[in-house]
């Protein structure tokens, strides 16, 4: 009951009195948010696929598959390697800059070991982007993985930025 009268002891004529009470029934307002709430849970979904509609069929050859990403590799001991070839410092730079020079806007991934300093990883990843790739990422294991893979292999080692493997 949201607004109501207290029976007093006798003071007025009739045995009332007037006074309100302060107590607010919620269960009405609480029912009514309920219902709001399965409303949108269930009209949310709906809002997001839009308009269903029947797509014409082309001829049109499909689209080619984007290249498959270049990959520098850290070894624990902080030597990076390129297809197995492994290189110094002083060597992986000009043979970056001829793979750069076929194609500049190739994706570049960079793969270190966990062990290898961060330093070793930013260092390698600056000559990369020196030697003219601007597109540069970081390879991480995801948690579920058990072991490494290449990326176009496997989908557990995918491109991630900030984290190293």
């Amino acid at each position: 009951m949201a607004m109501g009268s207290i029976r007093a002891s006798g003071d007025d004529d009739d045995g009332l009195d007037t006074t309100p009470m302060s107590e607010i029934n919620v269960t009405p307002m609480v029912d009514v948010m309920l219902v709001l709430l399965i409303i949108f849970m269930v009209a949310a979904p709906l809002m997001t696929t839009g308009v269903p509609v029947q797509l014409p069929k082309t001829s049109a050859a499909k689209v080619a598959q984007a290249k498959k990403p270049l990959e520098v590799t850290i070894d624990k001991d902080g030597h990076p390697s390129i297809a197995k070839e492994v290189f110094t410092l002083e060597t992986l730079m000009p043979r970056l800059k001829a793979m750069a020079a076929e194609d500049p806007s190739q994706v570049m991934l960079v793969r270190g070991d966990r062990d290898v300093p961060y330093g070793k990883i930013m260092e390698v990843m600056g000559l990369v982007g020196q030697a003219g790739f601007t597109k540069v990422s970081l390879i991480a294991q995801s948690p579920g993985a058990a072991a490494p893979a290449a990326p176009a292999a496997a989908p557990a080692a995918a491109p991630a930025s900030g984290a190293a493997q």
